[in-house]
């Protein structure tokens, strides 16, 4: 054999080994990755609890001590609870407001059918409903004790009341901003609202109402419903209103 054929088959003996570079560069681009992966599932605890405890103090959950006593599941029962007591809750508010709309409606029927509309106004609002009675129907002009006029529409009133007996009643006075005039018993504007709020309460208390569903307010020359700029506007001020609130009954 020739010099020549001698050195072509050691040519060809010969094995490209240049890929192995590539493949050692892979395994230790996958080795790098697995570790990095591995440290990443490795969960400091006290990093953790710190970090749980600082949102749950934030947004409400499970405590801190929760996790280092095993009171995890505990925690979840709590949470669920409180859920359910707040969906719970939700409920009975819609259901309360539900009833004091139809107790609205039928307090609007009862003064529209005796005829009172000019005397009581009635309005609904967050679960309040409201009755308006002008000051000139319950009182002269000035004076704090109920006239004999005051009567009819006091009793009619009290029917509601009666009938509406889960309801608490808040009666509130008000008064124009026109300065008080000599000699009166009253020193200004908010005792006299005061005492005709009493008043009014003492004549349901008298007549059946249940002491504990009222309370009486003065609240004198504030939130008036127009400016006192004119005397009809200062007689639409002075009015007696009384705030119904139904309450849940204790089984």
């Amino acid at each position: 054999m020739s010099d020549y054929d001698d050195d072509d088959d050691g040519d060809k003996l010969k094995v490209d080994e240049s890929w192995m570079n590539t493949f050692s560069d892979l395994s230790l681009l996958l080795l790098t990755f697995f570790i990095l992966l591995c440290s990443m599932s490795t969960i400091e605890v006290i990093k953790f609890q710190s970090v749980f405890g600082s949102m749950r103090q934030a947004f409400g959950g499970i405590q801190t001590e929760d996790l280092q006593s095993g009171g995890t599941r505990d925690a979840l029962d709590k949470s669920e609870k409180d859920e359910q007591a707040i969906q719970q809750f939700l409920r009975v508010r819609e259901e309360l407001l539900e009833a004091q709309r139809r107790s609205y409606n039928e307090i609007r029927s009862f003064i529209t059918t005796k005829g009172m509309e000019g005397e009581v106004s009635a309005v609904f609002d967050e679960g309040v409903v409201t009755l308006t009675v002008p000051a000139s129907v319950l009182f002269a002009q000035g004076e704090e004790e109920l006239s004999p006029e005051a009567e009819p529409v006091l009793r009619s009133l009290l029917n509601i009341f009666m009938q509406e007996r889960d309801q608490t009643i808040n009666i509130k006075g008000y008064t124009d901003n026109s300065p008080v005039p000599p000699g009166k018993r009253y020193k200004d504007n908010w005792e006299l609202s005061a005492l005709r709020a009493v008043n009014v309460l003492r004549w349901f208390v008298d007549a059946g109402v249940p002491i504990v569903r009222l309370t009486a307010t003065g609240m004198g020359d504030l939130n008036p419903l127009f400016p006192n700029d004119t005397p009809e506007n200062q007689a639409r001020n002075r009015r007696v209103e009384f705030s119904l609130e139904r309450q849940v009954r204790s089984k």
